[in-house]
């Protein structure tokens, strides 16, 4: 008789095997559960047999596969030790990438008035914004790398190069070098190392997914937040090459936790399509792609220019125009988690859409703000507002795709348009104030961000119809 190894498939085969119709033994769930973490290949031997009565020949041989599955959201941990430990570390990409970008408004001051004080605003303007561009643009293209299976490869490379940015910045002197140390270096680093930290979490959390996300998503607003009080605190003691320089360590140390605990779960079956031009035939993907790329046209505004804003206007004096932007980043943290945490009741969709509109209208009301108390009021609001069209993209291109293989693709493709709002909208602000006011530049930003949310309203209604109470 034919020898049959121990059961170690995840199926329940309940059926009669020819050489003895000897039953499978049925797993409980809790075994299922054990065996799909530890995520082996589990393969079932039926071997020749060595039995001389075995008249059959013993010929038969079967081989299953129970690997874990992108498309199979059954055996998600959706939590756990591990599970929140690529939180932790997605956190920390966030904290040195979007942080980065965030903190670009401190940098855009320091520049008006210092290092860079023979270039346009609109001209310093291009450095922050092409380094966001590269952050989103690489991501996407460093797609097809991750679904190969080079997530360390994109972790490690991209954290050496934005951190040789940091410290190639500290040794600028002239516009060329800060744009290709800071716009360049740093952007394809951050673009790079920002594909794991996204796209991990997907495979690690199911119902969780918008919590997961928004709790990492809220590293870009704790780096913002801390990045610029650093360098304004450290700058007039120690110079602006140290001060980018313990920038840079504080990168390296949170850089390397990341690197040391996330760890890929499962990858897509197959090569990835890099594009998926039938998404475009879908109402809710292409009402999102636009909405998201109006809205990012000119979301950074405020995180460009409210620094300078406050010194120009003589609202505030340079000591508390820097913190300006610590006090927007610090209250976008709140808008990363809590929204996040309510989106997965009532859905992310009917949450992005009402915090975006609200972010436009906030937006405009900056031209009528004149003194500290409704600058900082708005400020506050706005970078909660504001906070949910970072955290929340990817959560809704999980919802938004049926076939979970396609992630990735529809993914990326969302993220790359959405980054030709990015690279255009603060040049473009700094053009307006060149030949206007402010006035002009908050009034602009915020239609392009109240445009940005009817396209998100029209992403709602397509998927899920006009009742208020349906979850979207």
């Amino acid at each position: 008789m034919a020898s049959i190894s121990p059961p170690s498939s995840l199926e329940d085969l309940d059926k009669d095997v020819e050489l003895g119709k000897q039953r499978k033994p049925q797993l409980t769930q809790q075994q299922r559960d054990l065996l799909e973490a530890s995520e082996p290949p589990f393969t079932e031997h039926v071997s020749p047999s060595s039995d001389p009565n075995d008249t059959d020949g013993g010929q038969l041989e079967k081989t299953t596969s129970a690997k874990p599955s992108l498309t199979n959201i059954r055996f998600v941990p959706n939590g756990g030790l591990r599970a929140w430990l690529q939180v932790l570390g997605s956190f920390f990409i966030y904290f040195n990438a979007w942080g980065i970008v965030n903190t670009f408004g401190t940098y855009q001051t320091y520049y008006e008035t210092a290092l860079l004080a023979s270039s346009s605003p609109s001209q310093i303007a291009w450095i922050g914004s092409v380094q966001a561009f590269l952050l989103m643009v690489v991501s996407a293209l460093g797609g097809p790398l991750y679904d190969a299976g080079y997530v360390h490869h994109l972790l490690i490379g991209g954290s050496v190069l934005a951190v040789l940015g940091q410290f190639m910045l500290s040794l600028c002197q002239t516009y060329w070098q800060v744009f290709l140390a800071q716009a360049v270096c740093v952007g394809v680093g951050t673009g790079a190392m920002f594909v794991p930290g996204v796209a991990i979490l997907s495979t690690y959390f199911s119902t969780k997914i918008a919590t997961a996300t928004g709790l990492a998503a809220a590293g870009s607003s704790l780096g913002g937040t801390i990045y610029p009080i650093v360098f304004r605190q450290l700058q007039p003691k120690i110079g602006f090459p140290w001060a980018t320089r313990v920038l840079g360590f504080m990168m390296l140390a949170t850089l390397v936790v990341s690197n040391c605990v996330l760890k890929v779960r499962v990858l897509p079956e197959g090569r990835r399509r890099f594009l998926d031009l039938t998404a475009f035939r879908e109402a809710p993907y292409l009402f999102f792609v636009a909405g998201n790329m109006l809205a990012f046209l000119e979301l950074y505004n405020p995180f460009f220019y409210v620094p300078s804003y406050v010194i120009e206007s003589g609202i505030a004096g340079p000591d508390l125009a820097f913190y300006m932007l610590s006090i927007i980043n610090a209250a976008s943290t709140f808008g990363r988690i809590i929204p996040g945490y309510t989106a997965d009741r009532i859905g992310p969709l009917n949450m992005i859409v009402p915090c975006t509109f609200l972010a436009g209208v906030l937006c405009i009301c900056l031209a009528a703000a004149h003194a500290v108390g409704p600058v900082i009021a708005i400020l506050v609001l706005y970078g909660f507002c504001s906070g949910t069209l970072v955290s929340l993209p990817p959560t809704i291109f999980v919802h938004l795709t049926q076939d979970r293989r396609l992630i990735g693709t529809r993914m990326g493709m969302g993220f790359a348009i959405t980054s030709l709002g990015m690279l255009c909208g603060p040049p473009l602000s700094g053009a307006i104030l060149n030949k206007s006011s402010f006035t002009y530049v908050w009034v602009f930003g915020g239609v392009c961000t109240v445009a940005g949310s009817l396209c998100l309203l029209g992403t709602r209604v397509t998927k899920g119809g006009a009742g208020l109470m349906t979850k979207v």
